[in-house]
């Protein structure tokens, strides 16, 4: 297979100061791509400023060789994601691939959260990764090209104690990314999803966290450049990546079960309930159009 090279385009990656972001823009730069790194040099709780954590990822880039530009913007307002954009389009002209990675954290069970903490992080992982396509879609589509992640998780996918708003975020994305594939395939725009498995700050200290010793940043990072490439023609999939696991997640739904309008009751739904729940002739869908067919267009 021919190397995957990223020569001639622009990316931008979202929390690229640390983590899997500051691994997602190593490699897209050291395979040829300009990138802006993107960090508001928050902790992780996204307290406070600093811009010398995507300035010194930009040094490692130049150091071997690439190009980069930081940019400290907050993806979490509008303004900021469009200025984020402006920076990529400003500085090179274009804008090919947008990694939607900045995240924060503020674990707590959602009894004992407070409702400016549930809105942080939702502002943050959710409306942040909408704001930045939505900034970067009129570039995109003036180019008829276009490659946009979004960073999902286990956490939204499956659940996780205590992490009510990141797990409402993080699945809240796949929504994002599902319309929005659709959205974007006229214009050769492609959306895909990666569910990561890394030890980064904002894992580390979790209850799994001794688990990750083999799960280092840059074996995800392989997973998204991937996604963001040419090579990748697919469009609205969810791929879990770490510690060189890689698997397809899909949602899919059971065959159900079809019943006469005089028949539909509370009682009829707990008599069919196996039916109802048995997944043995699960199938997946591409769209909201699909699955309303394949529920309701047999009878």
């Amino acid at each position: 297979m021919e190397p995957i090279r990223f020569d001639g385009r622009v990316a931008v990656v979202t929390g690229a100061g640390g983590g899997l972001g500051r691994a997602h823009a190593l490699l897209l730069a050291s395979r040829g791509a300009k990138v802006v790194v993107n960090d508001l040099g928050g902790s992780v709780a996204g307290v406070g400023g600093d811009d010398a954590a995507a300035n010194r990822v930009v040094a490692e880039i130049r150091a071997a060789g690439g190009q980069a530009v930081a940019d400290h913007h907050s993806v979490a307002e509008p303004e900021g994601a469009r200025a984020l954009v402006d920076t990529a389009v400003k500085t090179w002209g274009r804008l090919d691939v947008l990694i939607n990675n900045a995240g924060i954290l503020r674990d707590k069970t959602l009894a004992r959260m407070a409702p400016e903490d549930f809105a942080s992080v939702l502002a943050v992982h959710l409306l942040g990764s909408a704001y930045c396509s939505q900034a970067a879609l009129a570039q995109m589509q003036g180019q008829a090209y276009g490659r946009i992640v979004m960073t999902s998780s286990a956490a939204g996918l499956y659940g996780n104690f205590g992490q009510t708003n990141y797990g409402a975020a993080k699945l809240g994305l796949v929504g994002l990314m599902n319309t929005l594939k659709l959205e974007g395939q006229k214009y050769g725009i492609l959306v895909n999803a990666v569910a990561p498995v890394a030890l980064t700050r904002m894992t580390e200290g979790l209850p799994f966290s001794a688990m990750l010793g083999d799960a280092a940043p840059e074996r995800v990072s392989a997973a998204v450049a991937y996604l963001a490439s040419e090579a990748c023609t697919s469009t609205g999939e969810i791929i879990a990546a770490g510690a060189g696991y890689f698997a397809r997640v899909q949602i899919v739904e059971g065959q159900g079960v079809h019943l006469p309008a005089a028949e539909v009751s509370p009682e009829s739904v707990a008599a069919h309930w196996a039916q109802i729940t048995d997944m043995s002739g699960a199938r997946p869908f591409d769209s909201l159009s699909a699955a309303f067919s394949g529920a309701f267009g047999k009878r």
